[in-house]
Parts: structure tokens; C-alpha cells; sequence
């Protein structure tokens, strides 16, 4: 198991006690690469690591709801083993929301996930009150 160093930047620390790194990617290039990717922007960065690209415009929510769980779902399941990083333009609202998601697949209620990943990752995490809203009323299926 490939695992992020204790403290580094932006990591969220799920329940089940795998890490997830979140940043914006207009903070250039990481430290310390991820394994996994998964990127929420309009055009999909150029990376040197497997990544996922889920077109994603500032300020709002996924285009393709079904595709953007089914991403989330396999940025845990890959956090198991691999370093994983979510990332967006700043890297607090699609950012966040997608943690906020991810944490929800991983055991936090959806009424507590957005307080959670603002308490653990960042406090202005998840900035609309569309995205609170999707993360409130999220599912993994469509």
C-alpha cells in the first residue's frame, strides 16, 4: 500500500481511515504525485499518472451525474491501495463536493458530510448552495 505522508497538504482522513488528497490545480504541479487522479474541470489537465476527468464547470455540479458517482466510487476504492488526489481549478467548491460524496460512500450521513469535510479539509469546502444541495441529496446511483 502506497500511502500519503501523515500531514501532507489538503489530505482528508475518511472514517474508515483511508486519505484522499484534494488541491486546485491552478496551485501548480503537486509535491508528491498521486497514483489516481480524479479531475472536476471543463477540460481535462495533462498528467503523468492514470486520472479520471469528469467535466465539471466552476461553480456548479457535474454534467454527468452517473459518471461523476461512478468516479467517486472508484477514487475510494482506489484510495485503499493507491494515493489518491481530487482535484479542481481552486480546489474548495467541486473539490469539496466531490470529498463531501466520497465521504458519504465511506460511512459520513449526507446531512453531516458537508461539515465534515469542511471541519477536515478545508472550512469554505463545497461553495454553493447547489453543491450543499447535491451533497445533501446524493447517491451513487443516477
Amino acid at each position: 500500500m502506497t500511502a500519503w505522508s501523515e500531514g501532507a497538504e489538503g489530505l482528508l482522513r475518511l472514517p474508515s481511515g483511508r486519505a484522499i488528497r484534494g488541491r486546485g490545480l491552478r496551485h501548480g504541479p503537486p509535491a508528491t504525485a498521486p497514483e489516481f487522479g480524479l479531475y472536476l474541470v471543463a477540460k481535462p489537465p495533462v498528467v503523468g499518472w492514470d486520472a479520471t476527468w469528469v467535466r465539471w464547470p466552476d461553480f456548479r455540479l457535474p454534467a454527468d451525474r452517473a459518471a461523476a458517482a461512478a468516479a467517486f466510487a472508484a477514487a475510494l476504492r482506489r484510495s485503499g491501495d493507491e494515493r489518491v488526489e481530487v482535484a479542481c481549478g481552486g480546489g474548495r467548491g467541486r473539490t469539496g463536493t466531490a470529498l463531501a460524496c466520497i465521504a458519504i460512500l465511506d460511512g459520513v450521513p449526507a446531512d453531516e458530510a458537508v461539515a465534515y469535510v469542511r471541519r477536515l479539509y478545508h472550512p469554505r469546502a463545497v461553495e454553493t448552495p447547489w453543491q450543499r444541495r447535491y451533497v445533501r441529496n446524493f447517491s451513487s446511483r443516477p
